[in-house]
């Protein structure tokens, strides 16, 4: 199970291979915050609190897009972390604004 959390609240949902965070979201009707699904806007950024390994390795936007720190600390873009497995997951939308 993955928890998707946001200022409105939380919803635990199932996760799903091959979906990013913020597919899932949506799919769910969970209102995450985004603009433009390529990585570059960061209005989807999140923070992995736990269930890093689930997720695809950083992509080649989110490297360019986020600092090294950040994602040494957890932080993604929603729109490219993407689900490689399944399992117990707390992901929270933590744009800049």
């Amino acid at each position: 199970m993955i928890t998707l959390r946001t200022r409105n609240g939380d919803k635990t949902v199932e996760p799903e291979a091959g979906l990013n965070i913020l597919e899932l979201a949506l799919k769910n009707k969970v209102e995450w915050g985004f603009s433009c699904t390529r990585g570059t806007c960061a209005r989807c950024r999140c923070f992995v609190k736990e269930g890093m390994e689930l997720l695809e390795p950083p992509t080649e936007a989110e490297l360019n897009r986020l600092e090294p720190e950040e994602i040494e600390l957890g932080y993604r873009l929603g729109c490219q972390a993407v689900i490689r497995t399944t399992g117990t997951a707390s992901v929270t939308h933590k744009p800049y604004f």
